[in-house]
């Protein structure tokens, strides 16, 4: 019977980096673990954020017993919002977590939310399941993993997470309760997969203190430090090691400047007044004691460092001498937005550093011997990899193979797949969700793929647009076709083709037929004319109409 099965559902991050969501559901019951977003990839033109789609959940809205966030990242809490808009379930979080959410709200208008507080040793009944919380080392404070307890056996989910042992905030991932959980046995391991490509060990976040001293120790102006709004572990040490060398720190960014406020109030920030100053007050200090943190580490067109580079930032303009640290890896497909801004800083005579030249960013994510720590340490019976792109939960796969997993009790999974575990075993049944949901302004999902295609075909052709006013009654001409085009040709060489193409569109004309057999005709010959004269396809639009 469907009810005595385990249903596992990804909406999110299985085969991407970003947007994590995922479904655990069991009869009429189901738990949502993380509601992620991710930033747009380079082809996704103009588009804001992407998100999960959510519409198997909002059709099963009634069943949602919780909402569990495991951190306090932009890719496991920023599409809330948007689930949260439709479905009224109680959410859970840690304090720093919970914080960083009510920002979120707020500024998404939402005021309703159910948001309630849980602590690393916490458990929270949700029947049939029964969670658990263990604390993991992260790249932000505060984050957990998850043991649930279901009617079929226990679930541990890793959440983002690395062995430190030396972490900022103090505290370790905790191996007592992962032991504790293996020991129990464990049905279902699901586990942060975004370094398998990475031998060895993660190195300690205190790498990174021991560079920033090195740095700061040599600089001769500001210095300028670049990193994730939400990595309030890098902003403690900027802080730190700025007192250190008799520097006073601002904090530039709307989001940064929210998560540092939230962070400070709630005690996971350490900076007295006299450290973290207003941004206005920044011109009063001599630069050998001035230092910024700022947004900007993945070259968002918007964000503080980006605009400071192009020279367009109010309150900081970069001038030789300033040093500028980029303490973050791009994430995939932001690449050439990062190289671009970094140019732009060296062409402004700055000093900059970055994760290729030197050790100023350490991942916040296990490595290949942590994960294979952690499988051990849980020892489970089935084994998914999650959070990462296709390749990473393959790979992960294989050190999973390494640890004695039997292959058949792998699943390597990928958003929308659907686990069911029963007591006959394990196996991929169904596909639920295809595609992303794209945010664009303030229309959520109304940017189908044909959309993005043709924002590609006219940012690579430009366009052609014909506008032609025919007789009602004769079908003729009314006038001269009217023609504008954008990013095709300029001005100076379009005279001779434009010609050119008005007595095509007369002949069209004049030859009759229905107004989309004229549209049609009008697009071809356009489109030949152009591409015979010029080698280049525009986008055709006719535009036709009677009077």
């Amino acid at each position: 019977m469907a009810t005595d099965r385990l249903r596992i559902v990804p909406l999110g991050g299985l085969g991407e980096i970003g947007r994590n969501m995922l479904v655990i559901e069991y009869g009429d019951s189901m738990i949502i673990i993380d509601v992620g977003l991710m930033f747009p990839e380079n082809d996704m033109l103009g588009i804001d954020i992407v998100i999960p789609d959510m519409q198997y959940v909002f059709e099963r809205a009634d069943k949602v017993k919780a909402i569990i966030v495991t951190h306090g990242h932009e890719d496991h809490v920023g599409a809330l919002p948007y689930l949260l808009s439709r479905v009224k379930a109680p959410v859970y979080a840690t304090r720093l977590t919970r914080g960083l959410i009510e920002v979120k709200l707020r500024e998404a208008r939402i005021h309703d939310a159910d948001l309630h507080t849980i602590g690393p040793s916490d458990v929270l009944p949700a029947p049939p399941f029964r969670i658990e919380f263990f604390h993991v080392s992260h790249s932000i404070p505060d984050g957990v993993g998850l043991g649930i307890r279901t009617p079929v056996g226990t679930i541990v989910h890793s959440g983002d997470f690395k062995f430190d042992y030396s972490p900022v905030d103090g505290h370790r991932t905790d191996f007592a309760k992962l032991a504790e959980l293996g020991g129990r046995g464990v049905l279902l391991l699901l586990s942060d997969s975004t370094n398998s490509e990475t031998e060895g060990y993660t190195p300690s976040e205190q790498v990174i203190s021991e560079t920033l001293d090195r740095v700061f120790a040599k600089a001769k102006g500001r210095v300028i430090v670049a990193t994730f709004a939400s990595n309030i572990s890098r902003v403690q040490q900027v802080i730190d090691t700025a007192e250190r060398h008799g520097r006073q720190v601002a904090v530039v960014g709307r989001s940064m400047a929210n998560n540092v406020r939230i962070a400070r109030e709630l005690g996971y920030l350490d900076a007295r007044d006299d450290i973290l100053i207003p941004i206005d007050q920044l011109d009063r200090l001599p630069y050998e004691r001035a230092a910024l943190v700022c947004t900007g580490s993945q070259g968002e067109p918007t964000s503080a460092l980006v605009r400071m580079a192009q020279g367009g930032f109010r309150s900081v303009n970069i001038v030789p001498g300033d040093t500028v640290i980029v303490s973050a890896t791009p994430i995939p497909g932001n690449e050439e937005l990062v190289n671009r801004t970094l140019d732009n800083l060296f062409r402004l005579g700055a000093d900059v550093y970055y994760d290729e030249v030197l050790n100023v960013h350490v991942s916040g994510h296990a490595s290949q011997e942590e994960q294979k720590m952690l499988l051990n340490l849980v020892r489970p019976k089935y084994f998914v990899p999650i959070h990462g792109e296709y390749r990473h939960l393959v790979l992960h796969a294989k050190l999973a193979e390494q640890c004695c997993l039997p292959p058949e009790n792998i699943f390597v999974m990928e958003t929308g797949d659907v686990l069911e575990i029963g007591s006959d075993g394990a196996k991929v049944v169904d596909h639920v969700v295809d595609g992303h949901v794209f945010v664009d302004g303030r229309g959520v999902g109304d940017v189908q793929q044909n959309v993005l295609d043709d924002r590609r075909a006219l940012a690579l052709n430009g366009f052609v647009v014909a506008v032609i006013v025919l007789d009602k009654y004769t079908g003729g001409l009314v006038g001269d076709p009217q023609i504008v085009t954008r990013g095709f040709v300029s001005s100076a060489e379009a005279g001779a083709l434009l010609e050119h193409a008005k007595e095509a569109i007369s002949k069209v004309v004049a030859s009759g037929g229905t107004r989309n057999e004229v549209v049609d005709r009008i697009r071809t010959h356009l489109g030949r004319l152009v591409h015979e004269t010029t080698g280049r396809r525009p986008m055709i639009i006719p535009v036709v109409t009677k009077v």
